[in-house]
């Protein structure tokens, strides 16, 4: 059968490789404490299951794909609360099925696959900002991070901004946990703007950090764009915010022509959340207390599995943010494969690009208790 030529060059997922093999091992009966998928565990708010089932239809009808005015109109209103920012909910927020599908999709409403144009984003990062420029025909222009592993305007040649349609940054950073801060915020803005370059901030781990080191919380982009936000987009999702990675819920926000094209793209493929998904949507995005409680289980995982790590001399760099640890190691691919033995599934921070050799990557997603287990079994495979 013939192929998308992409699709062969891609390959397999890589994180699922590591999936296969942790299964074959609780298939032989051994205990796994699983740290490779964000997919976090706590249960979702009982409010939020009950917006659902309320808004379940007796009939059922295709959803629009601009979403429910009262999405829109609560998403907007999060944002304010959260950022300070003013957001026109008609013309500024799009509703999307999570973010995945929304980050991969995006570059086919921009790129012109016939032009000189590419799509920049720092690695290491999360795969799928490559895998939508390829598909929809970009050159892709990685910048390897280093130190901070955060993605600053100067780290960008003159020629790849000029040649750049878009470029993809993450606050806070899968894989990392690091967090850009509002001077690179504003720095990115103002290049991105220079060059006639698409935005694209992905921030779906806003509400998770840690709030001794960020009393008021992340920044956005959103704060250094205006109230047009003239070339920018951000991405948001309820996945670890409000427990709902599989209700499939997130929203992109900005540039109101921006909008507008990304509309005309998902009319002609028919994407859009169901409204009972959104109803849902509607009551975690109203809500910040839920999210608070969130957090400080996220950062309470952090607090038990430091030690472990430091005990064992090992760093963890930046991490601060996000529902990630990041951990400096000699070689990911066989520290990994150690402690997959001793029932710790993780991930080597290779799998995340160039510049993630030498790290390893844990998905805060175990429970507490399951953390402590693991920091104990992470010192004794180590030792």
């Amino acid at each position: 059968m013939r192929l998308n030529p992409v699709l062969d060059k891609l390959g397999a997922y890589q994180i699922a490789m590591i999936q296969e093999r942790a299964r074959a091992l609780e298939a032989a009966g051994k205990r796994l404490i699983d740290f490779s998928i964000g997919d976090p565990r706590e249960p979702t708010p009982q409010f939020i299951a009950d917006a659902l089932h309320d808004s379940v239809p007796e009939v059922s009808q295709y959803p629009l794909t601009a979403g429910m005015p009262e999405l829109r109109a609560a998403i907007a209103d999060y944002l304010g609360r959260r950022f300070g920012v003013n957001i026109d909910p008609d013309t500024q927020v799009m509703p999307t099925s999570g973010s995945k599908e929304a980050v991969f999709s995006s570059p086919l409403a921009f790129v012109d696959p016939t032009a000189d144009e590419s799509v920049v984003y720092g690695t290491p990062g999360y795969p799928i900002y490559e895998r939508g420029a390829l598909f929809a025909g970009a050159a892709t222009e990685p910048v390897v991070l280093d130190g901070d592993f955060v993605l600053r305007a100067s780290d960008v040649s003159e020629d790849s901004w000029d040649r750049a349609r878009m470029l993809w940054i993450c606050t806070p950073h899968n894989p990392t946990g690091a967090v850009t801060g509002d001077t690179e915020l504003g720095d990115l803005v103002a290049a991105a703007r220079a060059t006639d370059t698409l935005l694209m901030s992905d921030e779906c781990y806003a509400d998770i950090y840690e709030e001794a080191m960020y009393p008021e919380g992340p920044g956005s982009v959103l704060q250094h764009s205006g109230d047009d936000a003239a070339g920018v987009l951000a991405f948001f999702s309820c996945s670890k915010r409000s427990g709902m990675t599989g209700y499939r819920s997130g929203a992109m926000v900005g540039d109101p022509a921006a909008i507008g094209a990304l509309k005309r793209l998902r009319t002609a493929t028919g994407t859009a959340s169901p409204d009972f998904v959104q109803a849902a949507a509607v009551a975690a995005w109203s809500d910040d207390a839920h999210a608070a409680e969130r957090r400080a289980i996220f950062a309470t995982k952090r607090q038990v599995l430091r030690p472990a790590f430091e005990k064992l001399g090992l760093e963890v760099v930046a991490s601060t943010a996000g529902l990630y640890m990041w951990v400096r190691v000699e070689d990911d691919m066989a520290m990994t494969e150690r402690l997959l033995e001793h029932g710790i599934v993780l991930s080597p921070g290779r799998f995340f690009g160039a510049g993630g050799e030498g790290y390893l990557r844990l998905a805060l997603v175990p429970t507490v208790d399951e953390c402590e287990d693991a920091g104990n079994a992470i010192v004794e495979a180590l030792t």
